[in-house]
């Protein structure tokens, strides 16, 4: 099953996810040819690929979703026809088993000071997860019961020293981890 997201449909219902390989600010092919490998490897893991903005290339959105189910929104950076076929914010609904976890999607916007309030009180109702980019700088902590997840840009150093991208794993609860990305 692909998933694709346009700006009419808000909600997505999902069951039985529990690894989500999570991507923001990849600027391709601006900032590098490709996807860096170690995170085509993990796509051969998960349940579902998230991508919170700023891919820059809508021929990016196939790629990601022939390697698994996918789900995104348009970032700042983004042309037209990707606005054209991605929302600017989602909540997905997961159920795995009897527990559920609602996660939103949103690029952000601004400064990069004070982005994770910004995005948070982007949603009116707080989700347990909120995937966000626009900074390039990784973010992974709760705010209230929110967890905020930036996974920051696997190719660019605009705002942040390292390349980095992010995987959620749901069991009892939502659980984030920032993988660096070696440039070597």
């Amino acid at each position: 099953m692909k998933v694709l997201l346009n700006s009419k449909l808000q909600v997505k219902n999902l069951e039985n996810i529990k690894k989500i390989v999570v991507l923001s600010d990849t600027h391709l092919p601006v900032r590098a040819a490709k996807i860096p490998d170690v995170i085509t490897k993990e796509f051969e893991t998960a349940d579902l690929i998230i991508h919170a903005g700023d891919f820059q290339s809508i021929e990016i959105i196939s790629i990601l979703q022939k390697y698994s189910n996918f789900i995104g929104v348009c970032g700042n950076m983004d042309s037209d026809d990707i606005a054209d076929e991605l929302p600017a914010k989602i909540i997905i609904n997961i159920k795995n088993d009897n527990q559920e976890f609602k996660i939103g999607v949103t690029h952000g916007s601004g400064p990069p000071e004070g982005l994770s309030e910004r995005v948070l009180n982007f949603f009116e109702e707080k989700p347990d997860c909120i995937i966000f980019g626009h900074s390039h700088k990784p973010f992974n902590e709760k705010i209230g019961n929110t967890l905020m997840f930036n996974p920051g840009s696997p190719t660019d150093t605009v705002f942040a020293t390292i390349n980095t991208f992010g995987t959620l794993t749901i069991n009892d609860e939502i659980k984030g981890e920032i993988i660096e990305i070696s440039n070597n």
